[in-house]
């Protein structure tokens, strides 16, 4: 029986703190809580900056199951380590190995999730200079340790080698 009635907001950090307990760890989830947020502002419009797209969407590999846009979640399609991919196509990636409203988000367009098309129509339109030439992408492991130690400097490592100026971060 759900906590919510159909069209109510998901209590996703009670959630996420039960479920944390239920997965043997002592202490409630701890969310990252950051008293200086690295911001710094843009230094020029965004319509003369290079912009990237880092998203949190793994590639879709058949071997792991059900990956479709209402498939239930499937934590056997996680991926463990940041990989970037030149954004000349657009890849086929999925969204089933994370914990997402499944009855409210519009799963089947990529743009939802992956704003990569509508990206490119903002440089078109000249709201964007240009884009990185790949995106990049973040697993989503649940260790504030991992994403702080290793995924977030090798991401921004990637950034920096392809010029990048600006980032959209696209969490599902």
């Amino acid at each position: 029986m759900s906590d919510t009635a159909p069209n109510d907001p998901i209590p996703y950090v009670t959630r996420s703190r039960a479920y944390y307990l239920t997965q043997g760890y002592d202490n409630p989830y701890r969310w990252a809580q950051f008293e200086d947020v690295p911001f710094t502002p843009l230094g020029k419009p965004l319509a003369s900056s290079r912009v990237a797209l880092v998203t949190t969407a793994a590639e879709f590999q058949p071997e792991l199951g059900d990956q479709g846009p209402r498939a239930p979640y499937n934590a056997a399609a996680k991926f463990a380590t940041v990989y970037s991919r030149s954004i000349d196509t657009t890849p086929d990636l999925r969204i089933s190995h994370i914990g997402y409203d499944r009855q409210h988000t519009v799963a089947e367009d990529i743009n939802a999730y992956f704003p990569l098309e509508r990206m490119k129509e903002a440089v078109a339109a000249g709201r964007i200079g240009e884009l990185t030439p790949r995106f990049y992408a973040a697993p989503t492991t649940r260790s504030q340790r991992a994403t702080l130690e290793t995924d977030a400097p090798e991401i921004l490592r990637q950034l920096r080698e392809d010029g990048a100026e600006a980032a959209v971060l696209v969490p599902v």
